[in-house]
């Protein structure tokens, strides 16, 4: 009996305990930690401005690869590379090759183009003018060898160009791995420069391009690959 009492009076103060105020079991209490930071995120590389467009009258000296010009390959079985850094240069590794350069921002209908220009071993360099991605477009070319044409052009498909011979001569200059050639286009006339001499003025009034945008036209031959280089272009109203 003194025994069953004991446990009962146990029972009863334990019962009591856990009443009394200001008690609390210690295996109740809750867990608590400091959450962990939350991750960084790195911040967002600012972009690049787009630069703004040159005027309609500018020189480009091709220090930087510019949005403005849209560089586009014609045949040839190899890629062609494009660097621009104090100069364009052109390496097509591929014979038969043609590069077309257009420059997107200004239409003209009379404007002045000359551009310094280099090719190693042999091809041609061009200057284009009254660009018009539906009607064609002009374009002046000279080759190592000496020879020169007038060319309209005009898609066939992307990628695919024909050009139509306006004029062509292959005995009027001398053969010259360094060039500066010259395109006016003025009204119904086109005046043929070369080194700041006038070679030819030739009336396209059958044609019928009026306005478009500039461009230039690099290319090698049937015989090898070529490196073309612009180390200028120079766009004036006369």
């Amino acid at each position: 009996m003194k025994k069953k009492l004991a446990i009962v009076m146990g029972c009863l103060i334990l019962s009591l305990a856990c009443n009394l105020p200001g008690y609390t079991p210690t295996d109740e209490l809750p867990l608590t930690q400091t959450p962990p930071p939350p991750p960084a995120t790195a911040a967002p590389l600012p972009a690049s401005p787009t630069p703004e467009p040159p005027p309609p009258y500018f020189d480009d000296e091709f220090d930087s690869a510019s949005p403005y010009w849209k560089i586009v390959q014609v045949g040839g079985a190899q890629p062609a590379t494009f660097t621009f850094d104090s100069s364009l240069r052109i390496e097509n590794p591929a014979p038969d090759s043609w590069i077309v350069g257009v420059h997107l921002i200004h239409s003209y209908s009379n404007v002045f183009l000359r551009a310094k220009t280099a090719v190693n071993p042999a091809g041609s360099v061009g200057l284009i003018c009254r660009y018009n991605e539906t009607d064609g477009w002009y374009e002046f070319n000279i080759a190592s060898d000496g020879t020169y044409s007038l060319l309209l052009g005009k898609w066939l498909a992307e990628g695919i160009v024909t050009y139509v011979p306006i004029f062509s001569d292959t005995s009027a200059l001398a053969e010259s791995p360094v060039l500066e050639p010259g395109l006016f286009c003025e009204d119904n006339f086109l005046r043929l420069y070369v080194n700041d001499a006038l070679l030819r003025n030739v009336d396209v009034t059958n044609y019928g391009l009026t306005e478009g945008n500039i461009g230039i036209s690099a290319a090698s031959l049937a015989q090898a690959p070529a490196t073309v280089l612009f180390e200028w272009i120079s766009i004036k109203d006369k």
